[in-house]
């Protein structure tokens, strides 16, 4: 599993995380990232805003319930054996 760091935008804050899983669709990148390598941890799904071509990527939470329910379902189908509740 991945861990990797994202710095945020707004101050010098940083926050690690394992990537679980990520998928494309309908041309936009989303991760599934959580805060726990192993066992029950908080999990994210965080959506790509960066352009095509761009050397950093640029991460938001996906906080659209629709959005973040219809993707949810996706990773859940890719993760069997993973409870996404929303």
């Amino acid at each position: 599993m991945d861990k990797i760091r994202f710095q945020f935008a707004d101050s010098e804050g940083s926050a690690e995380f394992f990537v679980l899983e990520e998928t494309r669709i309908n041309g936009t990148n989303y991760i599934l990232v959580t805060d726990s390598e192993q066992g029950d941890g908080d999990a994210l799904i965080l959506k790509d805003l960066s352009e095509d071509g761009e050397q950093e990527a640029l991460y938001e939470i996906v906080e659209d319930e629709n959005e973040l329910e219809a993707i949810s379902k996706v990773f859940s189908e890719m993760l069997e054996d993973i409870d996404l509740s929303c």
